[in-house]
């Protein structure tokens, strides 16, 4: 997706990240709201490495699961990245994309540029914007699921039921998707991701403060597993099988099927 918000979105903010530039009393928890929203394209792109990479190849993935005469399911849409890719790349008979959010204000943004899409593109999926919570959210007979980098923002007890409800709404040959921050098992590798993906936020222009904030608003809200966490969980769920596809610094993405 390199590119495309900016390029399409010419109605919506463009505001660089700067929530966390100036020192605040008390730093509050890390929450989807209006002032995130504004902020988000450029906080997502300067915070998580790989981004753009694991968007644009969802879209491409999904299109070796994606059945006719089936839902896609971003859960945990934000601003629709992954909807956007999915609508791009997936070209299959009577398929159609639900994008679920529980944050108002990324589901009215999410449909702004889901509608600037539309003026560009010809013969897209058709689209659904929910607002909803996902661990309330029934689901319907489904080929792909794509949940990027929202599992590690639910309670750790609440992920297995969640994943268990995905496995049983996946048809035969279909899959889940499923991008993370990961923590690691060996304290040395820990240290030395983590301190690596600081140097990614300072060559993106963070400032330590920055840094320090961000860390402090997200700690208590984004509680990331391991690896090995994901895939034992993942098989609990009723998957036959794991297969990472993508990993750059302590960021992740999988491929999980039933």
């Amino acid at each position: 997706m390199p590119g495309f918000i900016d390029q399409c979105a010419t109605n919506v903010s463009k505001q660089p990240d700067r929530l966390f530039a100036q020192p605040l009393a008390q730093v509050p928890d890390f929450a989807f709201n209006e002032d995130v929203v504004r902020v988000f394209p450029d906080m997502i792109k300067r915070s998580v490495p790989g981004y753009p990479t694991i968007v644009e190849n969802i879209g491409v993935l999904a299109g070796q699961f994606a059945q006719p005469h089936s839902v896609l399911y971003d859960l945990g849409s934000s601003l629709g990245a992954v909807t956007q890719a999915l609508r791009r790349h997936v070209q299959i008979d009577d398929c159609r994309v639900i994008a679920v959010d529980n944050s108002s204000a990324m589901v009215e943004r999410c449909r702004e540029y889901l509608h600037a899409q539309d003026s560009m593109f010809q013969e897209l999926l058709p689209v659904e914007v929910i607002e909803a919570d996902i661990l309330n959210l029934e689901l319907q007979p489904t080929s792909l699921v794509a949940l990027n980098f929202t599992l590690q923002f639910i309670q750790p007890e609440q992920r297995l039921t969640l994943l268990t409800r995905i496995r049983q709404a996946l048809l035969p040959g279909g899959a889940l998707i499923l991008s993370e921050k990961l923590r690691f098992e060996d304290n040395q590798q820990h240290e030395l991701l983590g301190e690596l993906h600081i140097a990614f936020k300072r060559a993106n222009g963070y400032s330590e403060l920055e840094i320090a904030q961000k860390r402090s608003a997200i700690e208590k809200v984004m509680l990331p597993d391991s690896l090995e966490q994901h895939r034992e969980r993942l098989l609990a769920a009723g998957f036959s099988q794991v297969v990472p596809w993508f990993q750059c610094l302590n960021f992740a993405s999988l491929i999980a099927l039933p």
